[in-house]
């Protein structure tokens, strides 16, 4: 059995590959120090094969120890949350996910010195790394051809890869990239510290497009707000599907040294959203109204993905729809603002 480990275990994204590698039978080590959410129960603390650490992954002594009987590392940990995150924490989200990259790179290079199995890092990356593109859709190379992007978080997410290439160059640290795009699923709660943004007559901790515009809807706001003009384009992405991707990603042969954008090949505008969402809860003929609220200012315009590589390489594509996504998300959330935690 190969054991994989996976920082930021307890997270959104992390959460459904830790699922997802549990269920192709590989063991699992994880490590996050709930700063995000605080203490989370997850459906797979109690699985036989897997162990959790509850630890910084800016230790690197701890994560070079962890790495120690690794076949594979996934480095999925770092701070992030929604627009109004980036904005709030904006040297915050760049320093510490600094460090949080340095020490992962720093263990997996001691942790190959001293012997260990650990045979690839798969870096989480972002669709974020092209978020200063004008045109679409944009491929694998795209980051390093068009302007950095302009947001703190955005940059470091690129930095995430430079670190992956050059620990490769200079060490011979095996790496895949992965880009997510826009995930979509259940797990996310209000982070410790976000700021509370007021949409019309609701508060939000979040700002995280899907999970709020239910959130709204659920209370009761009517017309609807939306951020900017809403013909912001997006493709939300079911985070099984991606987990499927990113575990795919690590243990293709051909996927060695090699990126990949992660996401559907199919975009809405937030628009076109904020009615789906409408519909399966207000109902087919329930009258929607928009008010349109001023944009944050890194708030990207479109965010379309090339999803040919990892289809042709990974054999990997997105097939749940929006549709199957809210048909999820949404009750979840609906118990989460019964419930009060949202």
């Amino acid at each position: 059995m190969q054991k994989v480990l996976v920082s930021g275990s307890a997270g959104f994204i992390g959460g459904y590959v830790v699922e997802e590698l549990l269920r192709r039978g590989y063991a699992v080590s994880g490590i996050d120090d709930y700063s995000k959410y605080g203490k989370v129960v997850k459906s797979y603390d109690s699985h036989p094969d897997y162990h959790f650490t509850e630890g910084d992954v800016r230790d690197t002594a701890l994560m070079t120890e962890l790495l120690g009987d690794c076949d594979h590392f996934v480095a999925g940990a770092a701070l992030i949350g929604g627009i109004s995150y980036f904005h709030t924490y904006a040297y915050d989200l760049l320093a510490a996910n600094e460090r949080i990259i340095a020490s992962s790179c720093d263990a997996a290079i001691a942790a190959r010195r001293a012997g260990s199995p650990l045979g690839k890092v798969t870096y989480l990356s972002s669709s974020m790394v092209f978020e200063s593109t004008d045109s679409w859709p944009s491929a694998e190379g795209d980051e390093r051809r068009v302007p950095p992007p302009l947001s703190s978080y955005g940059f470091q997410k690129l930095a995430v890869e430079y670190f992956a290439r050059a620990a490769w160059d200079q060490y011979q640290v095996p790496y895949t990239i992965v880009r997510p795009f826009n995930c979509v699923g259940i797990g996310e709660s209000r982070a410790l510290g976000d700021q509370e943004v007021l949409s019309g007559n609701v508060k939000l901790a979040m700002s995280h497009v899907v999970p709020d515009l239910v959130q709204k809807i659920l209370k009761g706001q009517d017309p609807l707000h939306v951020l900017g003009t809403g013909e912001q384009i997006r493709h939300y992405t079911y985070g099984g599907d991606l987990a499927r991707g990113i575990v795919t990603a690590m243990e293709h042969p051909d996927a060695l040294n090699e990126d990949f954008n992660l996401s559907t090949p199919h975009g809405h505008t937030v628009l076109e959203l904020a009615e789906a969402i409408w519909r399966k809860i207000k109902g087919p003929d329930a009258p929607l109204a928009f008010v349109h609220d001023e944009s944050f200012e890194h708030d990207v315009q479109r965010r379309v993905p090339a999803t040919e590589k990892a289809k042709r390489v990974l054999g990997f594509e997105a097939a749940t729809s929006l549709g199957d996504m809210l048909d999820e998300v949404i009750p979840w959330i609906t118990e989460a603002v019964d419930n009060g935690t949202l």
